[in-house]
């Protein structure tokens, strides 16, 4: 393995997260206990150093995060419990 990657079980997850009053996402939690603002939790995720999510261009061409589409609603972000 490179050194710059990350193995599969070495990768956080995101567990929960935090909202806005309009309910945007505006930071995360991670399995060890960290707490990512937006801009943090997206360079992680860019690095692949959390799994599950990944970062996509919107239509106004700015770089969101959304969960890896696995056909379970239940652990897309916005599901995901607050903290």
């Amino acid at each position: 393995m490179d050194q710059n990657q990350i193995s599969e079980d070495a990768r956080e997850t995101i567990v929960a997260v935090q909202k806005n009053g309009d309910g945007d996402l505006t930071a995360f939690k991670t399995s060890s206990g960290r707490q990512l603002d937006y801009a943090t939790a997206l360079q992680e995720v860019q690095a692949g150093r959390i799994s599950g999510v990944n970062a996509f261009k919107g239509r106004d061409g700015e770089t969101y995060l959304r969960g890896d589409a696995d056909g379970d609603p239940t652990n897309n972000l916005d599901q995901l419990p607050l903290f």
